[in-house]
């Protein structure tokens, strides 16, 4: 499925912060020269800098179970250049009782990829599945559980068409079959928000322990050597929308900081956060926003001191959902998400400013069936170019695949 190269994306501005010019002037005089050509060379600089432009290569389809729906992935690439790519797969719908996580490997940098390796398959549906790499190299892979499937199962009826596909008598009772493996109380016992880890490149794995919160994403390694973790509280404890740190390379976990709802907002329509560090040392956080207001659209909120507090969540103009943040090797922060609107997709944007303004979209797929795709995911490979991977149901399929773009940000 490889698609023909080309530069797509719309025109606009959003390169962020200049270079303050007239701090480098040495005499009233250059600062006066300074001064009247300022707004021409600002001119200048936004006009090249406005229309970041998504150059796309190779898209194509890598998940390699045909007859699995694949959900919610998560790309990281190792300090070594390997690429790890985990899912949740073994489904058969979006909600569904049989989804595990999965994780692929990539020497050449996605050009080829491994055969999955299952990490965690509980006895009820295992989720969205992040993973990062720590200052110290380990690997830590995150999920949570669910029996949302557990509404659709008690609805179904044979013959009957519910959300994902047509009910069959056989396909009733291997969900209850898949459902009663388990007492119903081994069943709630079992819900959580879970961290899997290994300190050996992911030879082994430690079994699945509890974290605070989770995020389709997962954590981050800050530059301190602290591993923070934005994310959302589920399940049987208080809701809580928030960070939580570790200082010993992930074993344990302890709630940092809230962050605050925005006046009008419930903080229970928060979602799917995830965080990155700026080059300034700021970190900023994205939220998936179901209140009315802003709904379905992106919000941000930023901590100036290792996130110990954080800013009150704001509009930054762009509607989709969830993001993904990367800082890339010069230090603009680039977010990808998915556009579950016509054309559905996934875009990208960058930002100059550390997080202040972010610029105008740049499509990376724009060909989509439905809006039953998204969470793109994505790394830099050593020349600058950039992999993606979403997932995506396409037309007339009843499963979704993992797709991965190749691309450039090309500044016009």
């Amino acid at each position: 499925m490889a698609a023909t190269a080309q530069a797509v994306g719309p025109h606009g501005p959003g390169f962020g912060k200049l270079p303050v010019v007239v701090k480098m002037q040495s005499s009233r005089r250059d600062l006066i020269q300074a001064l009247a050509v300022g707004p021409a060379l600002i001119a200048s600089r936004r006009f090249l800098l406005a229309s970041p432009k998504a150059v796309v290569g190779e898209t194509r389809v890598v998940s390699k179970r045909a007859n699995f729906y694949h959900g919610w992935p998560t790309l990281a690439r190792r300090s070594n250049g390997e690429l790890l790519l985990v899912c949740s797969g073994g489904r058969e719908a979006h909600v569904c009782p049989f989804g595990w996580v999965e994780l692929m490997r990539s020497s050449d940098e996605g050009r080829s990829w491994s055969w999955p390796q299952v990490l965690m398959d509980s006895a009820i549906d295992d989720r969205d599945a992040g993973v990062c790499e720590t200052a110290q190299g380990s690997l830590l892979v995150t999920t949570f559980t669910s029996l949302a499937y557990a509404e659709y199962l008690s609805a179904a009826e044979p013959g009957k068409s519910g959300r994902f596909f047509d009910w069959s008598e056989e396909r009733i009772s291997a969900w209850r079959s898949a459902h009663e493996r388990r007492p119903a109380a081994d069943r709630e016992a079992m819900l959580g928000t879970w961290m899997l880890r290994s300190t050996d490149g992911g030879a082994t794995w430690s079994a699945p322990y509890r974290v605070p919160l989770n995020s389709p994403h997962g954590p981050v390694a800050l530059s301190d050597g602290r591993i923070v973790y934005a994310g959302k509280r589920l399940w049987h404890e208080k809701r809580r929308i928030g960070v939580a740190e570790s200082h010993d390379d992930g074993r344990t976990w302890r709630w940092l900081a809230e962050i605050p709802t925005r006046p009008g907002d419930d903080f229970t329509e928060y979602h799917e956060l995830h965080m990155v560090e700026a080059a300034s040392g700021r970190l900023v956080v994205q939220i998936r926003n179901h209140n009315q207001v802003n709904g379905r659209e992106t919000l941000q909120s930023e901590s100036e001191d290792g996130g110990r507090t954080w800013s009150t969540p704001r509009s930054i103009g762009v509607w989709g959902l969830p993001s993904h943040l990367l800082r890339l090797r010069h230090g603009r922060l680039l977010m990808t998400y998915g556009y579950r609107r016509e054309p559905f997709g996934n875009q990208a944007r960058i930002s100059e400013d550390h997080g202040d303004t972010w610029s105008e979209p740049m499509v990376l797929s724009a060909d989509g069936a439905g809006g039953d795709l998204g969470y793109p995911s994505t790394v830099e490979l050593d020349d600058g170019s950039l992999v993606t991977v979403w997932y995506e149901r396409l037309a007339k399929s009843p499963h979704a695949v993992l797709r991965q773009a190749t691309w450039r940000i090309a500044d016009s």
